[in-house]
């Protein structure tokens, strides 16, 4: 139960870092967001594993040699256009980020790839995969929406500069899980 909490805790951190940088960067950030938030990256982090655990074997070394290539893309490419448009400026032509599906999906797919590969590796341990999923989804929907209602905070203090911040966040956290699955550690 403790290992699975702290499996649960290692997992969840990407999102609770995306979860500051939205709550930070989307305007009028509030309770229903941030259980929005919740709910998309606490679904995938309970879901991701259950798919890698049935996945088991096969498919392993497939996720594992890419998983980090496709975090990193997608982080890369949803915080490079929240820089691009902070430091565009305030022209009016395109939306401020918001929580649309879209992006919701984007992020908790990328934020999640790593509990997939934990899932592979439970099919080959002695553990309740579906107790294991549950504690990882739980952590996962309260950090995450902590984490959205701890950017709002900061967003409020940081305004003029919050999407910017927002934006390299995330780039930041695709270059870390690169640097980390490409360096051993």
């Amino acid at each position: 139960m403790i290992e699975s909490f702290l499996i649960a805790l290692s997992l969840a951190l990407d999102a609770f870092a995306v979860s500051v940088s939205s709550g930070i960067s989307i305007p009028g950030f509030g309770w229903k967001h941030a259980l929005k938030l919740g709910c998309w990256f606490g679904g995938f982090q309970f879901a991701m594993p259950l798919a890698g655990w049935l996945l088991g074997t096969s498919v392993s070394q497939y996720i594992e040699a890419v998983d980090h290539w496709v975090a990193f893309g997608l982080l890369a490419v949803i915080g490079g256009r929240m820089v691009w448009g902070s430091l565009k400026g305030g022209d009016g032509e395109e939306a401020p980020p918001d929580l649309s599906a879209r992006r919701l999906c984007l992020l908790a797919i990328a934020t999640s790839i790593d509990a997939l590969a934990v899932g592979v590796s439970m099919a080959f341990m002695r553990v309740s995969v579906l107790l294991s999923a549950a504690i990882i989804g739980a952590v996962a929907f309260v950090l995450s929406m902590v984490g959205g209602l701890a950017g709002k905070r900061l967003g409020a203090l940081f305004q003029r500069r919050a999407e910017l911040a927002g934006g390299l966040v995330l780039v930041g956290i695709g270059i870390k899980i690169l640097v980390e699955h490409t360096m051993g550690g």
